[in-house]
């Protein structure tokens, strides 16, 4: 199927690794301009290279940025708009905030999770807009499993990975005359590097191995595995895609059934 992806100009966040890596390679596998960001410059010339050996045929960039900086913000959305000529796509995504009991986090922890997994989302969507009115654009969110179903030991994610999608539920109706389609994309178990962290700290915690967690919430998921970032990537990607015409303001859990919520 033509997923109707040839040419159209991409920007993708947290993208030198894990899941924001695994949507930039599908991007480019299916012919999109890929702009990767992430704060580290050298692993997202690595990871250029890589897309770009793909043969997808578009252009490959990046640019480092720190999303808690609205000044590094501003730059990437100036530098993609600078080099592709358009944004077509936007794909938001961060890394988790730490992990830990509310009784365990200060007032610092609270406002930098805010900058990193809420507020940043808002100035990039805020930068792209101008960009996507006219002809219109998709844009998805990555957010957790939480926004069903909170975790135990992560408020930080809880309450704000919640927000955004009820940032992306309002923003569905005001972006909709625009031709602006804006998801949520919730990852359960997806074997990142951001899950063995949270396996580790767990396993830490109860005094047990990483793969006695990893066994325990197996056993939770009908399906048997934790997923893999391409699976959880071709999810993304169809949302962002010529293929969809009509979805907008949902959210799609993709954990292997794991969460038990409707």
């Amino acid at each position: 199927m033509d997923m109707g992806l040839q040419g159209k100009k991409a920007l993708v966040l947290a993208s030198s690794r894990g899941l924001g890596k695994a949507i930039a390679a599908q991007l480019a596998a299916e012919g999109a301009d890929v702009m990767l960001a992430s704060r580290s410059e050298e692993k997202l010339a690595a990871v250029k290279q890589e897309l770009l050996a793909l043969g997808g045929g578009g252009r490959v960039e990046y640019c480092a940025t720190d999303v808690t900086r609205k000044e590094d913000i501003e730059a990437l959305i100036h530098k993609t708009a600078e080099l592709f000529g358009q944004i077509d796509i936007l794909v938001n995504n961060s890394g988790g905030p730490p992990s830990g009991s509310f009784e365990s986090l200060t007032d610092e922890d609270w406002e930098r999770a805010f900058e990193l997994n809420v507020l940043s989302y808002v100035r990039l969507i805020r930068g792209a807009l101008p960009y996507m009115k006219e002809s219109g654009g998709h844009i998805v969110n990555i957010a957790s499993t939480s926004v069903k179903q909170p975790i135990p030991g992560l408020v930080l994610s809880n309450t704000f990975r919640t927000g955004v999608f009820g940032l992306a539920k309002t923003l569905s109706q005001e972006l909709a005359p625009y031709g602006i389609l804006i998801n949520t994309v919730a990852p359960g178990r997806i074997a990142t590097d951001r899950i063995r962290e949270l396996d580790a700290a767990r396993a830490e915690q109860n005094g047990i191995s990483e793969e006695e967690v990893s066994d325990q919430f197996r056993k939770e998921i009908p399906l048997g595995r934790y997923g893999q970032p391409e699976e959880f990537a071709k999810a993304v990607v169809f949302l962002l895609s010529g293929a969809n015409t009509y979805i907008t303001g949902t959210s799609l859990i993709v954990d292997g059934g794991m969460v038990r919520a409707l």
